[in-house]
């Protein structure tokens, strides 16, 4: 079988860009970490469908290396992970790198409250969810904190959600 095609040569300065490349909206951009793959790709859902660019990560040094390519906004994140950097120890590391970007941690392990409690103690106050959190509080926690953020210009350093 053959095909007769008659294709013309143009110059990429003839093409409209608009229709090489789809118009894209600014979407706020959400990193969402926790060691239960499970957990961190339903939230990567919940949050994409809802119009966040999401980028997801397994554990705590993976999300860092993510962040240095793509900054985040929000760092939603587990605080008990292994192996390694644990979830409060990446918000330190990610409010360093990005005093702008929001925290918001979340656990179901009791023993994360000695975790926050050193973290205040460097002068940082996350807040922590339990799990697990229903779609729809964690989109309304979401949302608040980006609206109080375009109220408030100059986010507070290493502010919570």
């Amino acid at each position: 079988m053959s095909y007769d095609l008659n294709l013309e040569v143009v110059s990429l300065a003839e093409v409209p860009m608009s229709a090489v490349i789809p118009r894209l909206e600014r979407r706020p951009v959400v990193l969402v970490v926790d060691d239960e793959r499970v957990i961190a790709d339903t939230l990567s859902v919940i949050l994409s469908r809802s119009g966040f660019a999401v980028l997801t990560a397994y554990d705590g040094e993976s999300a860092l290396e993510l962040a240095r390519v793509v900054p985040p906004e929000l760092l939603i994140s587990d605080v008990m992970m292994e192996p390694g950097m644990d979830g409060t120890e990446l918000a330190i590391e990610i409010v360093k790198a990005y005093p702008d970007c929001m925290i918001l941690l979340f656990s179901g392990h009791a023993a994360t409250r000695d975790l926050l409690e050193r973290a205040r103690e460097t002068g940082h106050n996350f807040t922590l969810l339990t799990k697990p959190v229903h779609p729809s509080d964690l989109l309304g926690r979401i949302s608040e904190s980006f609206g109080a953020r375009a109220k408030a210009p100059g986010a507070t350093v290493g502010a919570a959600v």
